[in-house]
């Protein structure tokens, strides 16, 4: 520990480490160190530039609170989010792909009947959403808990009002026998993510716009099977292309209709000409799930020439 360089530094470092006796958290914290180390000698990282980098995370974190979370912005932004969960919740084809969470989920969200309507903007579109969620075979999922949410028309969630009755534009919808699922809800609109902290700061810095395209935000819980976050975007959306944090997929896409027929606006109680989302969602067993994960870590493993093995389903060194 004396004598400490450039170029022996990060040894000293996983030494001292080594006495940990977590061998995942070690060896996490190994490749961190490693590639920060790595990332300063490359860039050879100017005091002021060091100084300017913890200033900006001690930032993001005040910014923080109950209902605002500034680290899961930043790891959107920086397309952290849709890696970690594209890694970890790998899915099988035919299954519905999951996305970012965002930051403005909340577990404040009322348990509401299906038909019932979660948003009481008046200023927003209607829209009827139908939807059915089944397993990667087509059986449909009974029971299945799925949390949604979405902006008012002006762009913003309820948690971004200062003065708010409760919760709004979000809800917990259950399953029939079917699978089906349905409700009222307003047409999303496009909007910025917050700007006014340090992430916004951020991307001003970097020359890329705020803004997220139009979309509803849905959470799918369901015993034996792995659960999904997503969401539905709505098609030729101007940010569809440019989502600030990266979670549009292809296959989440949708093209809204109209209802025009009598009979189902009475059904559902919705005028005739109500936007109208549909939507078929496929979960993924946890097993299933669980097995193509080692599958895509070992393959990444040998890939990389490295020699692991797998505690609870994470890599670490075969060898410490």
């Amino acid at each position: 520990m004396m004598d400490l360089t450039i170029e022996n530094i990060t040894q000293n470092v996983h030494e001292i480490n080594s006495r940990c006796s977590d061998r995942r958290f070690r060896y996490v914290l190994e490749r961190v160190v490693v590639h920060l180390h790595d990332l300063v000698r490359e860039t050879r990282l100017s005091t002021t530039e060091w100084m300017t980098a913890l200033e900006f995370l001690t930032e993001v974190g005040q910014t923080c609170t109950e209902v605002r979370q500034e680290f899961i912005l930043l790891s959107d932004v920086l397309g952290v989010s849709l890696l970690v969960d594209s890694i970890d919740h790998p899915k099988p084809k035919g299954a519905t792909e999951g996305t970012v969470l965002g930051p403005f989920h909340t577990h404040e969200a009322k348990e509401a009947s299906n038909g019932g309507a979660i948003a009481s903007d008046p200023d927003g579109q209607p829209l009827l959403v139908l939807c059915k969620v089944t397993d990667s075979a087509g059986q449909p999922i009974a029971n299945a808990k799925i949390d949604v949410w979405e902006t008012d028309s002006k762009g913003f969630y309820d948690v971004q009002y200062s003065v708010r009755d409760g919760p709004d534009g979000r809800a917990v919808l259950t399953s029939d026998e079917n699978g089906r699922f349905w409700f009222k809800a307003i047409v999303p609109v496009p909007y910025p993510i917050p700007s006014d902290g340090p992430v916004g700061k951020l991307l001003s810095k970097l020359q890329r716009h705020p803004y997220r395209p139009s979309h509803m935000h849905f959470m799918f819980n369901s015993p034996g099977y792995d659960p999904l976050i997503t969401a539905l975007y709505l098609k030729d959306d101007p940010y569809e292309s440019s989502d600030a944090v990266f979670g549009v997929k292809n296959t989440l896409v949708v093209n809204l209709k109209k209802v025009e027929n009598s009979d189902l606006a009475q059904r559902y109680g919705v005028d005739v000409g109500c936007a109208l989302m549909e939507y078929d969602f496929a979960l993924v067993t946890e097993e299933a799930v669980m097995e193509l994960r080692h599958k895509n870590a070992s393959e990444a493993m040998v890939a990389q020439g490295k020699n692991m093995q797998f505690v609870d389903g994470l890599p670490i060194p075969d060898v410490d």
